[in-house]
């Protein structure tokens, strides 16, 4: 009977083949960061150890599980390892030498175990309490060791600051690690390629290049304001802000909401609906109009200054008129003098996002007026849009 591991890539080998305590890696999407766990886990087993694998989704966790049932089949077959498929657990009867995989994103739900060798793969996704305690303490018995694989998530983040502490370790206790998607040798160059067209910059380098962003300080805002909730009070109005694209640019498209809490007016961020850059007026005409009903708003806006009458024929198209409620602004300042009441609505705690809007926050984080040399276009939707439901906007006409 044979156990037949894959052969990890030149990246995975280095954190595998690690001596360290505690490893931290930062990878990039589909960099192999799961298959070489995967493998880290079951050189683990073979040994004789107890690994315990978590995840914050289950998809995540049935992709590390696959992994571990190739290598194990046979001897799984021959009844020399037990494997229970709902637990996901591969064992030898009898004996702490385990591999289980479970879905895992705080603190509680990774209670009740405990492990020789603590992988926690999406670490980005998982409360910071997860680690601190339950992850830590359940290495005690067996002075255990631990893995973090991440990665890179926007903004002041626990997965960052665990990064930058470890390394900062001159003990060799802690270990990091860092590729990026590109070094996956087992991944479509063509297709590594193109997806830089499908992605915003500042995602390209965090999700793909696996580096380091960090939110520009001179920014309008910061991610400490920005407030999230999960749902709104009573809306007594919501429209769709649209800023047209400029030649190949992107037209950014947001759905905000008003409710009156006590004395004082809200705006709630409900959708970013933003299509990628460079598509055709008619696909991003049919975003707007489908934000429009999925949302049940009052009226759409669309900026004219770049496209003229364009977003109004557009939206005449894909709709016939007849369904949406439409008003154009005309844009007679400029886009800071615009933006800066919206970001002070946002520091005096007016203004909300239902859920994350990652890629609007990143432009609203790094856009620097004057100095940034790319079009906030999801900002610029989502001024409009505030503007007109909390200070007035800057009409030019309208059809219903």
């Amino acid at each position: 009977m044979t156990v037949t591991l894959k052969r990890p890539h030149d990246r995975q080998l280095q954190f595998i083949e690690s001596p360290a305590k505690r490893k931290i890696i930062r990878a990039g999407r589909r960099g192999g960061k799961t298959t070489g766990a995967a493998i880290l886990a079951l050189q683990g087993f073979l040994q004789g150890r107890r690994i315990l694998y978590g995840a914050p989704t289950q998809e995540q966790v049935d992709r590390f599980w696959h992994e571990c049932k190739i290598a194990l089949q046979e001897t799984i077959d021959h009844g020399v390892y037990y494997k229970n498929e709902t637990k996901h657990i591969i064992e030898l009867a009898g004996t702490e030498q385990r591999i289980r995989g479970k879905t895992a994103w705080n603190a509680d739900t990774l209670r009740g175990d405990y492990a020789d060798l603590l992988i926690l793969d999406e670490f980005q996704l998982m409360s910071d309490d997860t680690w601190n305690e339950v992850g830590a303490p359940m290495l005690l018995d067996n002075d255990g060791d631990a893995v973090f694989i991440f990665t890179q998530k926007r903004g002041k983040h626990h997965s960052k600051e665990l990064f930058k502490r470890a390394s900062e370790d001159t003990t060799g206790r802690w270990a990091t690690f860092i590729f990026s998607s590109l070094e996956n040798p087992h991944l479509s160059r063509v297709a590594l390629s193109e997806i830089a067209t499908d992605m915003t910059e500042l995602a390209y380098k965090a999700e793909i290049l696996a580096e380091e962003v960090d939110d520009d300080p001179r920014a309008l805002w910061n991610r400490e304001i920005i407030d999230r909730v999960n749902k709104t009070p009573e809306l007594i109005r919501v429209v769709v802000g649209v800023d047209p694209q400029a030649t190949t640019g992107q037209t950014g498209i947001v759905v905000a909401g008003k409710a009156k809490i006590g004395e004082e007016y809200h705006a709630y961020v409900l959708e970013d609906a933003t299509p990628p850059a460079g598509v055709k007026p008619a696909i991003w005409g049919s975003a707007a109009v489908a934000a429009y009903h999925k949302n049940q708003a009052d009226r759409l806006i669309g900026e004219v200054n770049h496209g003229g009458d364009m977003v109004e024929n557009v939206i005449r198209s894909v709709s016939d008129g007849s369904d949406v409620a439409y008003t154009s602004v005309r844009a007679s300042r400029g886009k800071m003098i615009r933006a800066e009441p919206i970001a002070a609505l946002y520091e005096k705690g007016r203004v909300h996002h239902v859920g994350e809007h990652l890629e609007l926050e990143d432009e609203m984080c790094n856009w620097v007026p004057g100095i940034s040399d790319w079009s906030p276009n999801r900002i610029d939707a989502m001024v409009w849009a505030l503007t007109d439901l909390m200070i007035g906007g800057e009409p030019h006409f309208a059809w219903a």
